[in-house]
């Protein structure tokens, strides 16, 4: 069967091997103080820069999640609050998670199909962080680069946090268009769950130190302390930063990575356009994701397809929250090879 599933997605065919080569080189047992743990983590962070082009002045670290990240910005670089835009479930989610641990954190839920526009917002509080999910999958919406060019003229002081869940290593991120960046590697990274990506700004860093939050166990002055050494405050996932560092060095460049994407969400978008039978989850292409395909129809329709695609060995990904049995979700992710984007592509055609 091939996933096409949002996540967890489809894994790169190349991990077999890898695996064996962890198991031969003993880098399942290896310790995270270890010089060869902290060459492997030196190795990813200089493979972000790159193939990923992170700024040199930017921190990498490590998190079991994206949504660790979620309670590791409220506790650790947050005394106000936090202010978050959002269109669908993964947004809201986080704003969830925040207000529990800073009561004054607020929200402007926007319409995924009227995009966000932050040259008409006025804030309502004094926020340390903007917090903004780049690619909603819920929906399958996400923001244009322009969108944080206008939030940072709008906002030129404050610090801009961003989910890259679904787009981080899919398509090309201008990292210096906000302070805080965090994924999760089991989308557009080709890998299995249980890893996240977290990275920091130098205002980050210097904002963390400045709170001196100590109190938690996933702290991130902790995990900073740590970093600056290539270690982890706690026994991390070595597994995944193998398996990281390993497909990283195989990948190409990001522009080429997002070039194949865009293009292919073109022959997809086509090829929904020239069909009556399906309709996208988001009529205007200027809101939609580039890495999750959205398409909407009644429960019957969407039920049929997904048993239609089974019986041809590909896995659709089912809606979401109140979407769940009106639309289907396709990823569009770096690991699907051509081959297994062919016969998607020809089961769309033929449906």
């Amino acid at each position: 069967m091939i996933s096409f599933s949002p996540g967890p997605s489809q894994v790169f065919p190349e991990l077999p091997r890898y695996f064996q080569e962890a198991f031969d080189n003993d880098i399942l047992s290896a310790n995270h103080r270890s010089q060869t743990f902290m060459n492997m983590y030196q190795e990813v962070v200089q493979l972000f820069r790159e193939k990923l082009h992170m700024p040199e002045d930017y921190q990498l670290l490590f998190t079991s999640s994206a949504t660790e990240s979620w309670e590791i910005i409220s506790q650790s670089l947050t005394t106000k609050g936090t202010f978050h835009f959002y269109s669908g479930h993964f947004g809201k989610k986080w704003y969830d998670y925040a207000q529990h641990i800073h009561k004054s954190t607020e929200k402007i839920e926007f319409d995924p199909e009227q995009g966000f526009e932050p040259f008409k917002v006025d804030f309502p509080l004094d926020p340390d962080i903007i917090c903004v999910t780049q690619n909603e999958t819920s929906n399958a919406s996400a923001i244009d680069k322009d969108v944080f060019e206008e939030l940072r003229k709008k906002a030129p002081g404050k610090m801009i946090a961003v989910d890259a869940t679904s787009s981080m290593g899919g398509i090309e991120l201008d990292f210096n268009l906000a302070d805080i960046w965090f994924a999760s590697v089991q989308k557009c990274f080709g890998l299995p769950a249980g890893l996240g990506i977290l990275i920091l700004s130098p205002r980050a860093v210097q904002k963390a130190e400045q709170i001196g939050e100590r109190g938690r166990y996933n702290s991130l002055n902790f995990i900073l302390e740590n970093a600056r050494k290539y270690q982890t405050h706690n026994t991390p996932n070595v597994l995944g930063i193998y398996l990281l560092q390993r497909s990283l060095q195989a990948r190409e460049e990001i522009q080429f990575t997002d070039r194949k994407a865009r293009s292919r969400m073109q022959e997809l978008e086509n090829i929904v356009a020239g069909k009556d039978t399906l309709r996208y989850l988001n009529k205007f292409p200027e809101h939609r994701s580039r890495t999750v395909l959205g398409i909407t129809g009644t429960e019957s329709m969407i039920s049929g397809i997904k048993a239609e695609a089974v019986k041809k060995g590909l896995i659709l990904g089912a809606g979401y929250g109140n979407l769940k049995n009106t639309s289907i979700r396709i990823a569009n992710f770096p690991a699907i090879n051509d081959e297994q984007f062919e016969k998607l592509k020809n089961f769309l055609k033929e449906y």
